[in-house]
């Protein structure tokens, strides 16, 4: 036995005298709203504290985590276009992370492809994953098809909870309730109680705006002289608190107003109206003669004949001014056909606005091809 202690020594001490590897651990933690994200001990800080823990009972075994916190609140599991995901993935293609440590697989993704792609590049920079509460070894075949399965399980359910939020907005739109989205000219949001309610001022604006389309039957000459007055596109602050809207004029823009069924106290969804909750600002009959024009709107008869029309170089050509697209249009006069090619600012911006404007599709035509 002596002899066997004796010669067991050396060995146990080359064990112990053995440098362990320390193994970067970098901690990532996710949540899906913003709500309680501005307590002192939020829902981040209870993974990382978990985190930390299970990577301080591995310290035997040389892991140490990372000061650095990649944490995500108020971003979707669904979705890779996430901040510390990305720097996550940055340290991990430079070499800075041995290891990632989570709460629960699904903290990484929700998206079983997604996944997929991240544990791709964990392998490929041979990178392992640790999940505090799942015990999973992603070396290893068994590993990987666990985390599969849970994966499919919590893609599952996101398109449970997907269905059950397309279900509740259906609801809501069948009741005439304001549902979010992008304010329109005309209205501000009530965020509390979630309805619309009429801005008096823009009011005034958007009924002008159908009584001079009326008047004048097009939208690139009225987005003009709206641009002339100085009147620009409804401007809105974001919960986040940055500025978007208030540009100029364009066609577009006028046809997707004159073209809101909110204007006159409807809710759309799928194809089908319903009473809105909120008040109408413009007058049904305004609307009928609005859409009268549209209806009969030349371009949008000349459509169907513009596609029959040959252009040769559609796709190609491009504005010598502003370096614009270029699409075929034409005129007839005296039951001739004239076609040219017309530049896309010029056409939703207003003539004025390019020297250019049109050329004639035959002559720059003949001038390619010779």
């Amino acid at each position: 036995m002596a002899r066997r202690q004796n010669a067991d020594t050396p060995l146990l001490r080359q064990a112990q005298d053995r440098p362990v590897q320390r193994l970067r651990c970098g901690i990532y933690t996710r949540k899906s709203t913003e709500e309680g994200l501005d307590q002192d001990f939020n829902s981040l800080d209870a993974q990382r504290e978990a985190a930390e823990a299970y990577v301080a009972s591995q310290k035997h075994e040389g892991w140490a985590a990372l000061p650095d916190r990649y944490d995500d609140g108020g971003f979707s599991g669904g979705t890779m276009d996430r901040p510390a995901l990305q720097q996550l993935l940055a340290d991990v293609e430079r070499g800075r992370v041995d290891c990632i440590v989570v709460y629960k697989v699904d903290r990484l993704s929700r998206s079983l492809l997604d996944f997929a792609k991240i544990v791709e590049i964990f392998e490929r920079h041979r990178v392992s994953f640790v999940s505090v509460t799942q015990q999973f070894n992603t070396t290893t075949s068994m590993g990987r098809l666990t985390l599969n399965i849970l994966l499919s399980f919590a893609q599952f359910e996101r398109e449970i909870i997907g269905e059950r939020i397309r279900d509740k907005v259906a609801a809501a739109k069948r009741k005439g309730k304001h549902t979010g989205g992008m304010p329109i000219l005309g209205y501000d949001t009530d965020r509390p109680n979630r309805r619309l309610v009429v801005n008096e001022e823009e009011a005034k604006l958007v009924r002008e705006i159908f009584k001079r389309f009326c008047q004048m039957g097009s939208a690139t000459e009225l987005a003009a002289e709206l641009n002339r007055q100085g009147y620009r596109t409804k401007a809105w602050t974001t919960t986040k608190g940055t500025t978007q809207g208030g540009r100029p004029w364009n066609k577009a823009h006028l046809y997707r107003l004159l073209n809101n069924r909110k204007y006159i106290g409807e809710v759309e969804h799928k194809g089908t109206f319903y009473p809105g909750e909120h008040e109408a600002i413009v007058p049904r009959a305004l609307w009928d003669d609005a859409h009268k024009i549209l209806a009969e709107n030349y371009a949008v008869r000349s459509n169907r004949t513009r596609a029959k029309t040959p252009a040769l170089l559609k796709g190609i050509i491009r504005c010598g001014h502003c370096g614009g697209a270029m699409g075929p249009t034409f005129t007839r006069k005296n039951g001739k056909t004239y076609r040219y090619y017309l530049c896309v600012h010029a056409s939703k911006n207003g003539y004025q606005n390019c020297p250019v404007r049109t050329v004639a599709a035959g002559t720059i035509e003949t001038a390619v091809v010779e």
